[in-house]
């Protein structure tokens, strides 16, 4: 196997480094990757039902979608990532258990006792520390896992929608749970780059065929490329995603109003506003507009309507 240690804190980057790995490749991966805060979202899930979008707009947190399944994380440069990218036998290829194994085996090794609990955790004391999502592209499967040692509890809660009520879709939803630093449990281990390279030394120790390498200059301009034409961009991140209904009530200056929007492709097909009247029209002027705060606001904006970030967030 393969071990990569990212250098970049780019998260589109990285995420781009697993698809390239994955189907450009042949061999087996660990990547082992820091990236700065951002949201990353499952394949098939709807980003604003994931996300306060109030929040990480205002914060500039990019909402980033994966390949995986699975459901929401948050990254930061207090939380660890790994990717093993691996051959497999069809009718086996979904193995939570194979790929977090070895990880528990680290953490024992840092005197943590780690357990792989539900579908797809690892937690310590009942808490959780990692989440895990799959993907396969026909003979080939990614795992990507996550591992919280100091991540910004405060800020993941912030940028993580907790109430959902006011979406309905068949995309996949996300199933939270208490979380938990491993700084906490690891007094040997400084920072998340020392982990990191402890994680990499681990590994190596385990098999004579394991070995650190990079990425070549030409496979590192490829994924750029990949990042710039799929991961940076608003159709992958926002358009590709399940369609949705969203309905809110809420009261502007005292004024009680509701919201009907249809989503397809992240684009608003339909929309009514239940309240007053000047509101109420600008519901025919949302049809075509991407879901999106700047794309609602540029309209209340042109009919010189005074709507501030709070007023403006309860259509999403």
């Amino acid at each position: 196997m393969f071990i990569i240690n990212l250098a970049s804190t780019d998260p589109f980057f990285n995420l781009a480094v697993d698809e390239y790995l994955l189907k450009n490749r042949k061999e087996e991966f660990l990547a082992l990757g820091i990236n700065i805060p951002s949201v990353i979202i499952g394949k098939h899930q709807a980003p604003h039902r994931e996300t306060e979008t109030g929040y990480i707009t205002r914060n500039n947190i990019p909402v980033i979608r994966r390949i995986s399944g699975g459901g929401t994380v948050f990254h930061d440069k207090g939380n660890l990532n790994f990717s093993f990218i691996s051959n497999s036998t069809p009718g086996k290829q979904i193995d939570f258990r194979k790929y977090t194994q070895p990880v528990i085996q680290f953490l024992a090794t840092e005197g943590v006792e780690a357990k792989f609990e539900g579908k797809n955790d690892l937690k310590v004391n009942g808490l959780k520390i990692s989440g895990n999502a799959e993907h396969v592209w026909r003979n080939r499967v990614l795992h990507n896992g996550t591992l919280l040692f100091d991540s910004q509890l405060e800020i993941m809660k912030r940028s993580i929608r907790k109430d959902n009520s006011c979406y309905f879709s068949r995309a996949v939803v996300s199933n939270p749970s208490p979380v938990t630093n491993l700084k906490d449990w690891l007094d040997s281990i400084k920072n998340t780059y020392e982990l990191k390279q402890k994680m990499l030394q681990f590994f190596i120790s385990q098999n004579d065929k394991n070995q650190e390498v990079d990425l070549s200059r030409d496979e590192t301009a490829e994924i750029n490329n990949l990042a710039d034409l799929k991961y940076r961009t608003w159709e992958w991140n926002f358009g590709y995603g399940p369609s949705y209904q969203f309905k809110n009530k809420f009261e502007i200056n005292g004024i009680s109003m509701t919201v009907n929007l249809s989503v397809k492709d992240g684009i608003i097909q339909e929309c009514t506003i239940e309240g007053p009247c000047v509101l109420a029209e600008y519901a025919k002027k949302f049809s075509g507009l991407r879901h999106m705060p700047e794309d609602i606001s540029s309209i209340f904006r042109e009919g010189k309507v005074i709507m501030n970030d709070d007023e403006l967030f309860n259509f999403f």
